[in-house]
């Protein structure tokens, strides 16, 4: 068994990489159970030197690991290096900030002493997706090696230059060997690794469905599980907006990585007072976006990852027009490459309200006041992230409590920040990534008591 990538603009296979044996996938987790002792014993000074290094090798390689983030999933050029940039950011941050994240607390008990440490566990493998195939990788991966956790990667196999690259990285770096390690392996052979016991814990970044099932798996051998899943992002326009940016970042936050984000923003709910002028100005930057080669510089939308994504996503465009919503842009689909595509009058019921859709597919909202417009951003069996667009500061801490989410952004485009905790309620998962609630997910939270 192999897995190929393809490059998504026009379908050529790149590489071929053999998927690793039962037998190579136990020596890898040997060499993660050894490494995991290497770290602890290293101790956090050290891995935060080599953290540094890691932040320094991205920054020097960025164009090098940009490529072949566009070459493997075919998001822009200039998204790839800023995904890879943004990466460094986050080791340089963690590095400077782990020892204080990992301090014991002191607690005051009847105790002569009593605090909490917080000590690394073991293995802790990652189940990834495609999208952000750096990204969703080292956010997970910088947070676990600093804290002196080893950690697997099972990534999509679409992305598998991405994933043994990230893997050179953390080698390069100076981390112990099998401290970070590329599992070529399928989904459907997963099982034994979740079962094994030198693996501690289980993060997913990918669907509901995956979740379900990697929480049930990780669930009977009494893992730990992180899942940041699905999202339908509402992104909430309210009638004192400031228009032009608002409908500036709404297309921005629908369109990058050619809409293939869990916390794009999905669903615009605008107040009907303002929903014709909003509708008329996405329209304008919607068609005025340039798609075609990722590597060029003038290049807006590149392709989607996958023809078979592609053709999922014309499939809930057709529905949601066949229910009634109206097409005011795009709507094509050729192969990978989907037009960007604007519709107006969805409703509850339609697949594009319903659903999540996962692609450069915008929807237009009507509200008819500002309660109207919460009820219709809580209408969604996710809750990962919202944002509320309105001039009054008091309005929107008034109603950023109403919303089920994990993350609400007042004035601003949803997006992940390594000091800010990140992830999701409902059908969009739970536990939480980055910040030093991401730090002490896997960790073993030990009460020290001394009389």
């Amino acid at each position: 068994m192999s897995f190929e990538s393809k490059y998504p603009y026009n379908g050529e296979t790149i590489a071929s990489y053999p998927a690793h044996t039962p037998e190579q996938l136990q020596d890898k987790l040997k060499a993660g159970h050894r490494a995991f002792q290497a770290l602890r014993q290293a101790g956090v000074a050290k891995r935060a030197e080599w953290m540094r290094k890691v932040a320094e090798l991205l920054n020097e390689q960025a164009d090098r690991h940009a490529e072949l983030i566009t070459r493997e999933m075919g998001k822009t050029l200039k998204e790839a290096k800023a995904e890879v940039l943004k990466c460094a950011s986050t080791a340089e941050y963690y590095a400077g900030n782990i020892e204080n994240m990992l301090e014991p607390r002191i607690i005051a008990s009847n105790a002569r002493k009593s605090y909490v440490a917080f000590e690394p566990k073991g293995i802790i493998l990652a189940i990834m997706p495609w999208n952000f195939p750096y990204w969703q990788v080292f956010r997970f991966a910088i947070p676990n090696l600093l804290a002196g956790n080893a950690a697997v990667l099972k990534h999509a196999s679409n992305v598998s230059g991405c994933s043994l690259a990230i893997a050179g990285v953390f080698l390069e770096a100076g981390f112990p060997e099998g401290a970070f390690q590329s599992l070529l392996v399928a989904s459907k052979d997963i099982g034994p690794i979740i079962a094994d016991p030198r693996v501690q814990g289980v993060t997913l970044t990918g669907s509901t469905p995956a979740g379900m099932s990697v929480a049930s798996l990780a669930g009977k051998h009494l893992k730990k599980t992180v899942l940041e899943l699905g999202g339908s992002d509402p992104f909430i326009v309210l009638n004192d907006a400031d228009l032009n940016t608002a409908a500036t970042t709404a297309v921005k936050a629908r369109m990058q990585n050619a809409g293939q984000s869990c916390i794009a923003a999905k669903r615009w709910i605008v107040d009907k007072s303002i929903a014709e002028d909003f509708t008329q100005q996405v329209q304008s930057l919607i068609t005025s976006l340039r798609q075609g080669d990722p590597f060029l510089p003038e290049t807006d939308l590149g392709p989607m990852a996958r023809p078979d994504l592609a053709k999922a996503l014309n499939g809930q465009l057709q529905s949601t027009l066949w229910q009634g919503a109206e097409l005011l842009a795009g709507g094509e689909q050729h192969n990978a490459n989907f037009a960007a595509t604007l519709l107006s009058g969805v409703k509850p019921g339609m697949t594009a309200f319903d659903e999540e859709t996962f692609g450069p597919l915008a929807v237009v909202i009507t509200a008819n006041d500002e309660q109207d417009a919460i009820r219709l951003a809580n209408n969604t069996p996710f809750g990962l992230g919202a944002s509320i667009w309105t001039k009054d500061l008091e309005k929107a801490a008034r109603l950023a409590p109403l919303i089920e989410s994990g993350n609400v952004f007042v004035n601003a485009m949803v997006r992940s920040d390594a000091r800010l905790p990140f992830g999701g309620i409902k059908h969009s998962g739970y536990g939480r990534e980055l910040s030093i609630e991401g730090v002490h997910e896997f960790l073993n939270i030990k009460t020290v008591y001394i009389q």
